[in-house]
């Protein structure tokens, strides 16, 4: 499959990548730090698949182990993005040996981590493949995981939605209810906020759908609807505003999002790639020169 995930700049990423370190590593590996002198003992690794699936996050295992020890060397056998086999090796590493057994934990994890989301992502892509709508992710996250996580999802072939409350504008059904209607709620904004943000209306009804119309909205979701009602509210909007995008949202599944994409929306969001996806099982094997 063609990749189109970018990951953030390392200046964003570093940090991030040497907190966890120093949650895992602490005040020093006691194993590693008596058994090994730094930067002394030469070895490689290997990386294998334990289980099937799609790989992503192998240039920030990499990263981990470089910023131990920048001599690492990490080369990437299986491709970002691709599908991988049990015991297909996916990464063969060369370096310090004290560098790769200290950062071995905290690489894997997040290769394991990233690769499950986008391998459960890549099933719900293909669900729907052959439809215009596409997958969108959501702000359902990991605190501090948020920008690798949405990097596997789009590893896997889904869209980022907004990566943040900055990023753009989604009046949801509690700023509804705190302002007392959406006719209220996109005038106030729309005369504060900067261009080029668009605002995305929340809505649970065709009432609220024509009142969003009403208002300019510029994205509809369409929140929790019967699939029946879901098209008719699709067909509403196509009919009145062609330019509305509309995107679907809301107890999304593998049996459900086929049947939401016939409806004609552009975007269906789901938390489902990463709030349930499972790691994806990967092990390191190290051998001395």
């Amino acid at each position: 499959m063609i990749n189109p995930a970018v990951l953030p700049p390392w200046l964003v990423l570093d940090p991030l990548l040497r907190g966890w370190l120093l949650e895992d590593i602490g005040r020093g590996d006691r194993t590693t730090n008596t058994l090994l002198v730094e930067d002394v003992t030469l070895g490689s690794a290997k990386w294998i698949a334990k289980a099937s699936g799609i790989i992503a996050g192998l240039p920030v295992a990499a990263r981990v182990l470089q910023i131990l020890n920048g001599k690492v060397s990490f080369v990437a056998v299986a491709a970002e993005g691709a599908w991988c086999e049990p015991g297909q090796v996916v990464a063969e590493i060369h370096g310090s040996l004290d560098a790769l057994l200290m950062g071995e934990r905290v690489a894997l994890n997040l290769a394991m981590r990233l690769s499950g989301i986008a391998t459960l992502t890549n099933i719900y892509v293909e669900k729907i493949a052959d439809l215009p709508a596409q997958l969108v992710d959501t702000r359902k996250t990991t605190p501090g995981l948020r920008l690798l996580e949405k990097y596997a999802t789009a590893v896997g072939g889904a869209i980022n939605h907004r990566m943040g409350l900055d990023d753009a504008v989604m009046i949801k059904d509690n700023h509804i209810a705190a302002v007392g209607g959406i006719g209220e709620a996109v005038t106030r904004i729309r005369s504060q906020i900067p261009y080029p943000l668009t605002i995305e209306v929340e809505t649970e009804s065709l009432e609220q759908v024509k009142e969003a119309l009403q208002h300019n909205a510029d994205i509809i979701m369409l929140d929790n609807m019967p699939v029946d009602l879901m098209a008719h509210a699709v067909q509403l909007i196509r009919q009145q505003d062609n330019r509305v995008k509309i995107e679907a949202s809301g107890n999304v599944t593998l049996e459900t999002i086929r049947g939401v994409a016939q409806t004609g929306v552009d975007y269906i969001s789901s938390s489902a790639p990463i709030t349930q996806s499972k790691w994806l099982d990967l092990s390191m094997r190290i051998v001395l020169y």
